[in-house]
């Protein structure tokens, strides 16, 4: 049921086509929002579109490839000509799932610089070619989305751990510079979350850890994240910027 929260707003979500992004754009379609879901894969692209649409839900999508220079400054003007005023953006798209853990010194340079290009350079140059329309919007909100594995300073993938640790350092710069467009920027960090995509980056014996480690006796799921983010797109947070909101079931690091 639509409840209307975000009536009158586009939202882009990147690396929407499956997993959490999929669900961030569902519950904010379902808030109201005209989403527009972007992703490097078309085909499951296309159908998540087609999914929000057969909801009744406004939805458009977008390929993309957030670490292409090119594609981004192509896609952001596309973006912008079709929606003047973008009034939220959620950096999603991420180099994770297929992560193979090893340790740091056996990870090669190609693959640090992946990691870095989608997670760290991908949102800051979407930021930066949506700027006009975020600041057309007179109050937009740019959610980054963090990982509490930089806090646990998780074993097998420190190149996903360094490239988020960048993330709150980006937040924290961008809120500071773009304060003065009204443009609120935080972080959503979620712990471990049970999607539909199958992932290399967790073992058993790590959840168990983690288990252990949080206040919550259960493994998460998207129901759980998605009410955050709609939150922090709404006007209800209108007084939250350079802030990082953890969502992990209360996980407390011993």
């Amino acid at each position: 049921m639509t409840t209307g929260k975000l009536n009158g707003k586009t939202v882009v979500i990147t690396g929407a086509a499956q997993g959490i992004g999929k669900a961030y754009a569902d519950r904010l379609a379902q808030e109201g929002a005209q989403v527009v879901l972007v992703d490097l894969k078309a085909e499951p692209l296309a159908a998540a579109v087609e999914d929000l649409r057969s909801k009744g839900h406004q939805a458009e999508g977008k390929v993309l490839d957030v670490s292409n220079e090119q594609d981004v400054k192509r896609v952001g003007q596309e973006l912008g000509q079709a929606f003047p005023r973008i009034h939220g953006l959620i950096n999603n798209a991420a180099v994770f799932s297929t992560i193979q853990l090893k340790p740091f010194w056996e990870i090669d340079s190609a693959e640090w610089d992946k990691v870095m290009a989608v997670n760290v350079k991908g949102p800051w140059m979407l930021v930066g070619a949506l700027l006009p329309y975020l600041r057309a919007a007179e109050a937009a909100s740019v959610v980054n989305i963090g990982s509490d594995a930089v806090w646990m300073g998780k074993d097998g993938y420190m190149h996903y751990v360094a490239s988020k640790a960048a993330v709150y350092g980006m937040t924290h710069a961008m809120a500071r510079e773009l304060g003065g467009d009204n443009i609120r920027v935080n972080t959503l960090s979620p712990g471990f979350t049970e999607t539909n995509v199958p992932r290399a980056t967790f073992t058993q014996e790590q959840l168990n850890g983690i288990m252990k480690s949080q206040s919550l006796k259960r493994i998460a799921d998207t129901d759980d994240i998605v009410g955050v983010a709609s939150f922090l797109i709404s006007d209800e947070s209108r007084w939250i910027t350079g802030q990082t909101l953890h969502t992990t079931g209360g996980l407390l690091f011993r």
